[in-house]
Formats: C-alpha cells, structure tokens, sequence
C-alpha cells in the first residue's frame, strides 16, 4: 500500500544533513511495511533486523562499538557489508533494546554516510523503565499515523474515486454518483478501519467483515500484551481502563471520575499520557484562539480523547454485528463520534511529519448557554474553526459565537452534503441585543482526506 509518508523517506535519503531516523507509531499503521516499501523503490539493499528476535543483541550494542555492531548486524543479515553507498539498515522493534537507541547517536557520529532507520512501538513505555541517554540532536522523528481514506482508496483501486477527490475545485460540479459511491465507501471504513492495514487487506481480499473483525480482535490483544510486557504491573490495570474506556466516549469533555471512580486523576492521567505517546489515543486540547500560535494559550487540563482508529474504536464498542448494507438504514448511538474520530484521524497528521501531531479545540462553559467547536487548526497565518456534522444539516451556532469572538474570516464544516463555499450572513442573538455575524463558510463532505480543506483555501 503506498503511503504518503514515503515521501518524507525520499527527502530524508536525499538531505545533506540527514540523521538516524526514529519512525514512531503505534503497532500494526504499517512502519515496518513501509520502510520495506521505500527500499524497495529506492533499489537499496535493506539490512533489516528485528531486535525482538535478537535478544543477544543487547549485549553487542553495550560495546557502543559501531563497527563492531555492524559486523554482528552483517551476519544476521545475510547480504554482505552494511555500506552506506546502495544499502539502508534498518533496525525494527528497537523498543526490545533500548540501549540501540541510544547507539543510534554513534551511528551518525561513526558512519554519517549510511541511512539508518529504526522503528518500534510503545517506545514511551520502555523509556519510562530504563535509564540511559537518548540521542538528542543526533537523531530524526517520523510520526506514522493510520492509512487515510485517500490512501485506502488507492489501496482499494478506486482510481477514479481518488482523481476526483485530489484534483476536484471548488466552481467545479461534484457527481452526485462520485459522492454517493464515496460516501458508501466511507461507511466501509468506519468499520473496516481505514488505520490498519492488515484490516483493509483483509477487506480488499475476502470482502468479509466476519474476515476484518478477526484481525481488529487480534490487534485489540496484542496491544493489551504489550502493556503487559512494558508496563509496570501498577499501571496495568488504569492502561487498560483507559483503553477501553476511550472509544466509548471519543470527543466528549475527559472526565478522570469517568474512567475510575476510585483512582485518584494523576493515576489515570499517567496512563493517558503514556497511551497518547505511544499514539494509541489522540488528545485534543482547549486552546483559546486568541492568537497565533494556537499552543501558547493551550489549557493542557481541558481535553478530549479520540482513539487511534475508527475501525478498533467500532470493536471496542461492540458494533461486530452490523451488517455492512444495514449501515444507511440504522441509526447509531455513537454516529457522531465516529465522525468527528474520522476527522481527528486525517486533522492529526495534516502537519510537519516530524513532530508529534496535535489536536486542538475550543470550548466555552457558562452560565449563558455552553458553546464548543469541535477542532481548531492553523492554515498559514490563519485561524480556522472545523465544526463536523454527522448528518446533512446541524446548528451553526457554536461557530457563529466563535467566528464572533475571535474575529475569523473562514470556518469549516464537515457534513454529508456536497461540497460548497458560501458566504454566511446572520443575526446572533446574545444578550442586550444582537450581533450581525459575517463569514464564509466552506462545507465539504466528511469524506474529503486530510489537506483538502488547505488545498481549497
């Protein structure tokens, strides 16, 4: 499956001050399968060694001796010399031996001609055990994220599909077939799960959900294995606590009291906080969006959670039983958080692949009326307010009182419609009066993949 990230591989092999590169993931987005990819397309021989596999290794990378490690890594490998001039080492589940994270530094100090790339999952989990140094300034980041829906289309060979949907302009007509199919496609993903890829193979190959649910159960219990193995037995049960409790409520205000009514918040938010490091949850915060940057008035104890993937999140919640062509006939309790789960999924990962991603919003308490929007993000120098819709229509409230307050020009929405652009002109009540409120509004279908909305603004 071809994934958008490679490009970022492609100018990190290319750069003059390139790095070891970190990728950072949570198990099953497909970091191993991509980096095999990138090798592959670059015609480079990849030495690849799986350090889970090798426990002795751990030893051999105590010596910090990198040509000593280089020959021990030569005879796994099996493919002559790890040079830098056509070949790319790749060391994966670094997580299994953490003193190779901090080797990475010797690496780059030793051999800066060879491309190094190591990956692994839950790596907060094992730096939070172990004590050694970690290799700053001499190491690279790539946060991988789930497939997109773009990207599973591509994988689904909705070739047509994808055009339309990466070329298509705002004064175009969009086919209401195209919308109609897209849409259809889309109620696939939400159960499918457009995040791992072993589930859309799975899909694309058997087009049986009984076939994807089977996998969603096996990476639901290799998760709780590895918090098994990594975490401390007193964090154990508030990780699996949260895990299971997140995408029950993705999107609503957090609430430690909901999780455990007996554990006390800094117990629970030490799970979440390792959970969102290591991925497998996403945080929303609030922001005030007074201003440029979004993160300087961010209020870390005001956040919402959403999960890694809408697929893993419909699993948890027990959702197995529905039937793919029942979709448009049932309506869901959790419909709109799964919609607003597909947002979070694509608006995390819109950024600069080597930072973590964020997720902000905003949120007004009080006595007048509470109001919230459901994502603000940063286009340029402009602030942009993503309010989501599960269905065709829904209030404007919210974004009418923000747009009010903040002063912005543009906001979003994310509905079922067909796409638009309009001008929006209305009278807000408030109270001692009214306000006029003037904006534009750009509506586009919950379907449209990350970069859209930037791409039409």
């Amino acid at each position: 499956m071809d994934r958008i990230a490679e490009k970022r591989l492609t100018d990190w092999l290319d750069s003059n001050y390139r790095k070891p590169l970190i990728i950072r993931g949570a198990r099953q987005v497909g970091k191993s399968t991509l980096v095999r990819q990138f090798a592959d397309h670059k015609k480079l021989t990849l030495h690849e060694v799986n350090l889970e596999r090798h426990p002795t290794l751990v030893e051999v990378f105590k010596t910090q001796d990198t040509g000593k490690i280089l020959r021990e890594l030569e005879f796994i490998c099996g493919k002559g010399p790890i040079s830098g001039e056509d070949g790319l080492l790749f060391l994966d589940e670094i997580q299994a031996a953490p003193i190779a994270i901090q080797t990475l530094r010797y690496f780059h100090e030793d051999h800066p001609e060879l491309p190094v790339i190591s990956a692994g999952s839950l790596l907060e989990f094992t730096m939070s055990k172990h004590s050694f140094s970690m290799p700053v300034g001499r190491v690279e980041y790539l946060y991988l994220g789930p497939l997109t829906f773009e990207e599973t289309l591509a994988a689904m060979e909705k070739h047509v599909l994808l055009n339309l949907l990466k070329n298509y302009q705002l004064h175009e007509v969009f086919p209401q077939t195209a919308h109609e199919q897209l849409l259809e496609l889309q109620r696939a993903w939400f159960l499918v799960g457009g995040g791992m890829p072993e589930a859309i193979q799975r899909f694309i190959d058997t087009n049986s959900l009984d076939a994807v649910f089977d996998v969603h159960a096996s990476i639901i219990e290799t998760y709780k294995d590895d918090f098994a193995k990594y975490a401390t037995q007193a964090d154990l049960l508030r990780l699996h606590k949260v895990f299971n409790y997140v995408p029950m409520a993705a999107g609503e205000k957090f609430k430690y009291v909901h999780v455990d009514p007996e554990a006390q918040s800094r117990e629970i938010s030490k799970a979440v906080d390792l959970l969102e490091k290591a991925q497998i949850i996403m945080k929303a915060c609030h922001t005030d969006a007074s201003g440029l940057p979004l993160g300087a008035t961010i209020n870390r104890r005001i956040f919402k959670l959403f999960f890694l993937d809408c697929g893993l999140m419909n699993s948890i919640c027990g959702v197995q039983w529905i039937a793919l062509n029942e979709l448009k006939q049932k309506s869901f309790v959790n419909k709109g958080r799964m919609a607003e789960q597909f947002i979070a999924q694509h608006l995390a990962y819109i950024g600069k692949s080597n930072v973590s991603p964020v997720l902000t919003y905003w949120l007004r308490e009080g006595r007048a009326g509470n109001a919230e929007i459901d994502f603000v993000t940063q286009l340029g120098q402009s602030i942009v307010p993503v309010e989501v819709k599960a269905g065709k229509s829904g209030s404007l409230k919210s974004l009418q009182q923000f747009v009010t307050q903040k002063k912005v020009l543009v906001g979003v929405r994310f509905d079922l419609n067909m796409p638009s652009y309009q001008h929006v002109s209305h009278a807000l009540s408030q109270i001692g009066g009214s306000v006029q409120v003037e904006f534009d509004l750009l509506s586009l279908p919950l379907l449209c993949d990350r970069g859209t909305p930037q791409d039409l603004l």
